[in-house]
């Protein structure tokens, strides 16, 4: 439950065995390199060492050949898998071992080239079913569609509107040449499809009178032959297609017995990706490769014992507190303040050499979210679900195990708080009861805090709370300054308010008197006066302590009144819920609008609880002693998206 400690690597190796290197490192995964671009800022420096590039660009171009392959056979060949399966695991030997790559890479390559066929091909037939679509309506013709007439009477095909008045046209076309004939093939809803005839030497004059009418050559392009011969080629042409279509999803089909084996391959590409981004950041000699980072100071041993089996030469060093902002940050939490992480991380992590806020902060923000939450249903529910995340996907780090984590243990509160509060899907329970038996006379469930009739008991505890809360992250300041060595500013700050705090405490309750207050104002006048700098700058630090403080710790206090109004919000959108259902009188009813209502009221209230008691923790209590800006641990190691890794 802290940072993990880390300690500052140099090293150098011999150039010949920088792959070997970077996979040794790989597989401890508990170094991270370092950019060395200031080295080669020297001129000196930069005369002598050159920067190392790893090849990134191939090996992001063998994970995409993979992504690709693994999309194509979940396209073609879906498989289901159960919503909560875990990821299998794998060793790290069998994940690197790369004995089939060659082989792999082809059948990926082979897939890619076989979707691009069947693209192609949906295009031709698409084609094709145009040709077919656009011949039919002259399919009834015994004459070719490139029939253009004899050496005096020319034929014409061509089509016109559907609304066209044929009488109209026939007398118009007569009206130009008296030597012609019009013979409809077909019709639909949009055309006439027209087999025109007329005599050459009038051409001009019919061809006037056809344009006049809309009338205008068949769209289904240069055709030979008769329109039924060309459909029945396009359909042998689709018919085709669609066999050897057939065969390449066969052909895909067979390689779904590949789909782990690329899972496996895509793994390694992408360790290999990280593995050669992370190459980028070595300096090199002609014979001399160097490489600067930070290692965990508990797998230092491990570390040295690689280098020194490699035979470099290396360093090890604790770092001052000047390089505390470039120290990566890593959290090491127990079951219990784990799930915190999701907090800590949203927000930022701790500087490295501060505190690991997750332990001071999991209890209360628990705490929090079950008064929030406030309902024994709610929190059954949500411990369920936090049981299936973490039994049935069985998450080894990330957002679902922190989620998984999260919901166990604010569901355990929110049950705790429903006890008190007596809360059971709201008041389900008691028109369950009168519903089934109107006689009934039980009130319902035992209420031993009642936030409908004891508000203002409910506001002066969350208050109350928020005032522990805040007094808590003042003592982890008062740590912090001690352990630095700033005693004489933890008395003065936190010190000061403290004795303020006790003496008004003891004021109110009539110990003392008066003196109790005067006193506590006293030493936080002197804890003011402490950072101001002469007898004017020390007066207006007392001036400005007052009202910043004043003006702060009131805002802050009165933030908590939120634990009271989500938890009457929840349990009175849950009853209004339940007043509905009840309505109609039917049991069968109720449960109906009880179960809709209740979970539309519980997703909402998940949501809400967690930003609310995020702010709650991110606004009021860490800036009473959090040290944000820590940068993530992001060391050389194995990346995996499909398996789980084991050593």
């Amino acid at each position: 439950m802290a940072i993990v400690k880390m300690k500052k690597l140099r090293a150098i190796a011999a150039a010949s065995c920088k792959e070997e290197l970077m996979r040794e490192l790989l597989l401890l995964g508990c170094v991270e390199l370092n950019e060395q671009d200031y080295l080669l800022s020297d001129p000196e420096t930069a005369a002598l060492v050159s920067g190392v590039f790893g090849d990134v660009t191939a090996a992001r171009t063998q994970r995409q050949l993979y992504a690709d392959a693994i999309r194509i056979l979940n396209a073609h060949v879906p498989v289901k898998s159960p919503m909560l399966a875990p990821k299998p695991q794998i060793s790290q030997q069998a994940l690197m071992d790369d004995e089939r790559s060659e082989q792999l890479q082809n059948a990926a390559q082979s897939l890619l080239d076989m979707e691009e066929r069947l693209r192609v091909m949906e295009v031709e037939i698409s084609k094709e079913r145009l040709i077919v679509e656009s011949l039919q309506p002259w399919s009834k013709s015994d004459l070719p569609l490139d029939y253009a007439g004899t050496r005096h009477v020319a034929a014409m095909f061509g089509t016109v509107a559907a609304a066209t008045d044929m009488d109209a046209f026939s007398a118009a076309v007569s009206a130009a040449s008296e030597a012609t004939e019009i013979i409809e093939i077909s019709q639909d809803k949009n055309a006439r499809y027209l087999l025109a005839f007329y005599v050459r030497a009038d051409e001009e004059a019919v061809l006037s009178a056809l344009r006049s009418f809309g009338f205008a050559p068949p769209t289904c392009g240069a055709v030979h032959g008769l329109a039924r011969d060309g459909m029945a080629e396009a359909e042998k042409r689709i018919a085709d297609l669609g066999t050897e279509r057939i065969e390449i999803q066969a052909r895909i089909a067979e390689c779904g017995k590949l789909r782990e084996e690329f899972r496996i391959a895509f793994d390694r590409a992408s360790t290999n990706v990280g593995c050669e981004e992370e190459t980028g950041k070595l300096l090199a000699t002609e014979s001399a490769i160097l490489l600067e980072g930070w290692s965990v100071a508990d797998k230092a041993d491990e570390v040295a014992a690689l280098l020194e089996r490699m035979e470099c030469a290396y360093e090890f060093t604790e770092p001052d507190e000047s390089e505390y902002p470039d120290v990566p940050v890593q959290l090491k939490n127990n079951k219990f303040t784990e799930g915190l992480n999701m907090v800590t991380e949203m927000y930022s992590l701790p500087m490295y050499g501060s505190v690991d806020p997750n332990p001071i902060m999991a209890p209360f923000f628990i705490l929090f979210y079950g008064i929030m939450m406030a309902d024994m249903g709610y929190g059954l529910l949500m411990m369920l679900i936090g049981w299936l995340v973490m039994t049935k996907k069985r998450p080894k780090q990330g957002f679902l195990r922190y989620f998984g984590l999260m919901m166990i243990e604010g569901g355990f509160a929110t049950f705790v708080i429903g006890v008190l509060t007596g809360g059971f899907f709201g008041d389900a329970p008691y028109y369950v009861v009168h519903l089934l038996n109107p006689e009934s006379t039980w009130a319902g469930l035992p209420v031993i805090i009642d936030p409908l009739n004891d508000t203002v008991m409910v506001l002066i505890g969350a208050m109350v709370l928020g005032l522990i809360h805040l007094c808590y992250g003042m003592a982890v300041s008062f740590y912090m300054k001690t352990r630095d060595g700033d005693l004489i500013g933890a008395l003065c700050e936190e010190g000061g308010t403290w004795a303020l705090f006790l003496g008004a405490g003891l004021t109110l309750l009539g110990l003392g008197g008066n003196i109790p207050l005067y006193v506590g104002l006293a030493c936080y006048a002197v804890g003011k006066m402490h950072s101001g700098k002469g007898i004017i700058g020390k007066v207006m630090a007392i001036f400005s302590g007052i009202y910043s403080d004043a003006t702060g710790w009131f805002g802050d206090i009165l933030s908590y009144a939120r634990l009271m109004a989500l938890m009457l919000a929840g349990g009175v959108t849950a009853q209004v819920f339940n007043r509905l259902g009840a309505m109609p009188g039917n049991i069968f009813v109720f449960l109906i609008i009880c179960l809709v209502g209740n979970m539309l009221n519980f997703g909402l209230n998940l949501l809400g609880c967690y930003v609310h008691d995020l702010r709650l923790q991110c606004l009021e209590f860490f800036n009473k002693f959090y040290e944000a800006g820590g940068r993530p641990f992001k060391p050389l190691k194995i990346h995996s998206k499909y398996y789980n890794i084991t050593k």
